[in-house]
């Protein structure tokens, strides 16, 4: 048996795999809510605690960089090493990073598993990428090795941000009141969508009406925001969500461009296929193909949102299952 892991800000699914690569479904999962637990190993003894099959070994993808077999996540304040985590199992542990992960479990993906902004003519025997968007900003990119795509992590959520008109500038300019560095993430996740909607009541962009800002005072704000502008109750959050989705284009175009993933651009995380409707408005598109000389390239690119929210789950068994055949 394969035991995975996706472990993200906020939650931690875990499963339970055969070893056989052909079998990418997973036996068992369960998903637990990672701020109710001190650390990984809480949650591992409970997810296990009734299981008596034995483990072959372990992947888990994590939110944040691997840096020799251990993991400390960004938006989490949990330290996971492989050692530790072994001795827990007594298995063979392996962490690698969470959008790894996502890349590893597009092979697994079936055609409901994805909905396509934008078909494009795929490269054949090219590189393809994901970018997710959720509590953080995750980005992978694999590799076309001349036989298959092998997925490599990497941090570009957190490169700097890089504005593209004039009101980019002065929400960068807002933010660096705040911050020490403005990266992506910080307007491109959860968080950064409700960065982007401060911006915009507090710099006179948008009337905050007072129904709103109560319900922005019960918690998960970002959760409000994209809620009133899918349906329509407030221009503030329609012109914050409009922004955050130019945004998301144009750094889903930057990354297209970076890994030269003329195979495809996937868009993970839990963000995207809440807004589906939106993303498929045209903003995301235009803003994702407005690269100057190189527009005719991007608008060749497919760009898919992966809608299965056990893609990275399915990529850790994958990629534990590789292992274990070889």
């Amino acid at each position: 048996m394969i035991v995975a892991g996706d472990v993200g800000g906020t939650h931690a699914r875990l499963g339970t795999f055969s070893e056989d690569p052909a079998h990418q479904a997973p036996i068992r999962v369960q998903v637990f809510a990672t701020h109710q637990y001190k650390g990984v190993a809480e949650v591992i003894r409970e997810f296990l605690a009734d299981d008596k099959e034995s483990i072959r070994i372990c992947c888990f993808g994590v939110a944040g960089p691997v840096d020799g077999g251990v993991a400390r996540p960004t938006n989490l304040k949990w330290v996971l090493d492989q050692r530790e985590m072994s001795a827990v199992l007594g298995a063979d542990v392996l962490l690698i990073n969470d959008l790894e992960a996502n890349a590893y479990g597009i092979a697994t993906l079936g055609p409901g598993d994805v909905a396509t902004l934008q078909e494009g003519e795929p490269g054949k025997g090219a590189n393809a990428c994901v970018v997710s968007a959720g509590t953080g900003l995750g980005e992978a990119g694999l590799f076309w090795d001349g036989i298959t795509h092998r997925p490599f992590a990497c941090e570009g959520g957190h490169c700097t941000f890089a504005p593209r008109n004039k009101e980019e500038m002065a929400l960068l300019q807002y933010l660096m009141r705040e911050l020490d560095h403005v990266s992506w993430e910080r307007v491109l996740s959860g968080p950064g969508l409700y960065n982007i909607y401060r911006f915009l009541r507090d710099t006179g962009r948008g009337a905050e009406p007072a129904w709103l800002a109560e319900r922005l005072a019960q918690g998960d704000p970002s959760s409000a925001i994209a809620e009133s502008a899918l349906h329509g109750k407030s221009e503030l959050c329609e012109k914050a969500l409009d922004m955050f989705i130019a945004i998301y284009g144009a750094e889903a175009g930057n990354m297209a461009l970076k890994t030269l993933s003329l195979a495809g651009v996937y868009l993970g995380g839990g963000i995207a296929p809440k807004i589906l409707g939106k993303l498929r408005e045209g903003v995301f598109t235009k803003a994702f193909a407005a690269k100057g000389r190189l527009r005719g390239l991007l608008e060749r690119i497919p760009i898919h949102v992966i809608t299965n929210d056990q893609t990275a789950l399915k990529g850790a068994a994958r990629c534990g299952a590789l292992l274990c055949a070889g």
